[in-house]
Parts: C-alpha cells; structure tokens; sequence
C-alpha cells in the first residue's frame, strides 16, 4: 500500500511513525510561533518551560533535556538571566554545578507566552475535538516523564486543556 496523508488513521503499513508525525507537528508549531507573538523566541520559552518544571535544576540537565551543549546552553541562560528571567545558584552540594531557578519575571514571561501560544495550538489541533486534546496531552506528558532527566521527580503545571 502507498501512503497517502488521506489514509490516516485506516492503516499504519506504510505510513510514517509516531516520531516523525510529532516532529512535522512540532514543526507546524515552531513555524507559527513568532517572536512578536509570544514575547520571547521560542528557544526561550522551551527554557523556560523545562526550568518551571525542573526548578532548581541542573544545568546540565537543561543542556540534556533541550539536546543542546553546554556552551550553548550558557549562552542561552546567559540572554535569559539579562532578561530578569532566571537564575543561576551555586549548587551548595557541588560548588562546581550551577542550578537554574526561575525568577517572577521568568515565570510572568512565560505564562505570557504560553497564553499567546494557546491560539497556535487552537490552529494546529484543530482537527482533535476537546477529550481527544486532553488525551494527547497526558500521553505526551507521561512520554516526556519517560524521555528527560529526572521527569519523574518534575510536576508538569499545565492544565490539560493546554
């Protein structure tokens, strides 16, 4: 059988995979998620989104979680720190570790953004009805609990109407 985007949903055979529809999905999100809408790029609202559920976090779990080096990882913390958004502490376990915290600012910053991206996602699940989007929702969660560092330890503070 050849697929046809059409076909989904009557047969698998040939069609593409869970990952690769996620990504293209992702994809969708990321190409109508402008700065100017969200108040922030979408790398940093991806940040700050994985800081407000892993507050206090280590750095490296960051850099882990978002598929990025440490480098650029500092870079990234660094525009969000003159930003107001977060914060990096001295791990008191570990002087050499840092822990990112988000600041009010931070967490202001991104319930802005995630507000502003509720229309996107309006856009981009349209063709899901409120029960199906709910359950997207905490499959996509307990998969992410599965996949990051520590995500069993982190609370996820969206609702799941978002």
């Amino acid at each position: 059988m050849v697929y046809k985007f059409g076909d989904m949903g009557t047969d698998r055979a040939g069609a593409p995979g869970s990952m690769a529809l996620l990504t293209r999905l992702a994809k969708q999100v990321y190409r109508r998620s402008s700065e100017e809408l969200l108040g922030m790029h979408m790398r940093h609202l991806m940040a700050l989104s994985y800081v407000r559920d892993h507050n206090g976090g280590p750095q490296q779990e960051l850099a882990e979680a978002l598929c990025m080096d440490a480098n650029n990882v500092v870079l990234l913390l660094n525009e969000l720190e003159q930003a107001g958004y977060v914060a990096r502490r001295r791990d008191p376990d570990d002087r050499r570790r840092h822990r990112v915290e988000l600041t009010k600012a931070g967490a202001k910053a991104l319930d802005n953004a995630e507000h502003a991206q509720e229309t996107i996602e309006d856009d981009v699940l349209q063709a899901l009805d409120p029960d199906e989007r709910a359950t997207l929702w905490r499959l996509l969660t307990r998969a992410l609990r599965g996949a990051e560092p520590n995500a069993a330890e982190a609370e996820p503070t969206l609702s799941a109407t978002t």
